[in-house]
C-alpha cells in the first residue's frame, strides 16, 4: 500500500512520522475521513472547506492548496487500485519545541492513506445498537465544530459501548442533551419530520450531515435543529446516524431497548446511495 506523505508517495512501511510531531504528542492537527466511490471522493469540496476552516481556526498553514491535494488524492487512488473505499487525510502542525506552545512549529505536513470499504458498497441499510455514554462533551465548545486529532472522549465512549455489546456510543453534552455518536451525527424522526441537534450544542459539522439535510429538502421533509434528552430519544418514531464511511445507519436499539423504525430512514438511505453513485459516476 502506498501512502501520501507530504508530497511523496511511499510504501506504508516507510511512512514514518517523528516522535516529536505535535499531532502525536498533543492531538495538534486535523483529519478528514472521506468516502471513495468509483475512484472519486464524494463531496471533496465540502471536506476541503472544512479542512481549511479548521486549519484557519487552529492557525495551521496548509502546505498544499486544495487543488494540489485533490490531484494527489486521484494519484493515490489510482496507484493503490482502490476505487471504492475510505481515504483518511491528516494535517499536523508538525514538530516544534517541547511543551504546549506552537510558536516554533512552522513545518506542517499532510498524510493521506487509503483503505478498503467497510462492507457497505451495496448501500444496504445497516443497523447499529447504541449505548448512552458516561463521557460528556462540552456544550457550546467552538473546537467541537472542527475534526481535530484529539478525539479521546469519542475513543473512550466507543470502547465503553463495545464492552457493553453495542456498536456505537451516544454522547451527551454538559447540558444533558444528546449531541452525537462517537463517529457519526445523530438524527431522529417524529412522524415525517426530521430532527438533529444544533451545532451550538457541541456537534461536529459532518459532511454527510449536510448531505442529509440537503436530501430532506429535496424530498420535502421538514427539518428542525433541536436539543433532546436520551430518554426522549427512545420515544422517537425512528433514529438514524450519518457518517462518511457508511452513509446512513439505522439505530436499532438504545441502552438495550428496541427503537422504532421509520420508513423515512430507508427513503433517505436509498436517496443518499443514489446521490453518491450519480456524483461519482465515471463520465466518458
Amino acid at each position: 500500500m502506498l501512502v501520501y506523505l507530504n508530497g511523496r508517495f511511499v510504501p506504508e512501511e516507510q511512512a514514518m512520522v517523528s516522535v516529536f510531531d505535535r499531532s502525536f504528542l498533543y492531538g495538534d492537527g486535523l483529519f478528514e475521513t472521506m468516502l471513495v466511490a468509483n475512484g472519486q471522493i464524494f463531496r471533496w469540496e465540502l471536506h476541503a472547506d472544512r479542512l481549511m476552516a479548521g486549519a484557519d481556526f487552529l492557525k495551521i498553514k496548509l502546505p498544499e492548496s486544495p487543488a494540489q491535494l485533490s490531484k494527489a488524492v486521484g494519484e493515490l487512488i489510482r496507484a493503490n487500485g482502490i476505487f471504492d473505499g475510505v481515504l483518511r487525510l491528516t494535517l499536523s502542525r508538525g514538530t516544534g519545541v517541547r511543551g504546549y506552545s506552537p510558536r516554533q512549529a512552522t513545518s506542517p505536513f499532510v498524510v493521506m492513506t487509503l483503505h478498503t470499504a467497510d462492507g457497505n458498497a451495496s448501500g444496504t441499510l445497516v443497523d447499529w445498537h447504541l449505548r448512552t455514554s458516561s463521557f460528556k462533551l462540552p456544550a457550546a465548545e467552538p473546537v467541537s465544530q472542527y475534526k481535530t486529532c484529539n478525539k479521546l472522549a469519542q475513543v473512550l465512549a466507543r470502547a465503553e459501548a463495545e464492552q457493553l455489546g453495542a456498536d456505537e456510543a451516544l454522547l451527551l453534552n454538559t447540558d444533558g442533551f444528546v449531541v452525537e455518536a462517537a463517529s457519526a451525527n445523530l438524527f431522529w424522526v417524529v412522524r415525517e419530520k426530521v430532527f438533529t441537534p444544533p451545532l451550538a450544542a457541541g456537534v461536529l459539522s459532518g459532511v454527510t450531515r449536510r448531505v442529509v439535510l440537503e436530501l430532506c429538502c429535496r424530498l420535502g421533509l421538514e427539518v428542525s435543529e433541536s436539543n433532546i434528552a436520551a430518554t426522549e430519544l427512545s420515544q422517537a418514531d425512528g433514529v438514524f446516524l450519518s457518517l462518511s464511511t457508511l452513509g446512513i445507519v439505522q439505530g436499532a436499539s438504545l441502552d438495550g431497548v428496541d427503537l422504532r423504525v421509520s420508513p423515512v430512514t430507508e427513503r433517505l438511505r436509498s436517496r443518499y446511495f443514489e446521490l453518491v453513485q450519480q456524483e461519482t459516476a465515471v463520465r466518458e
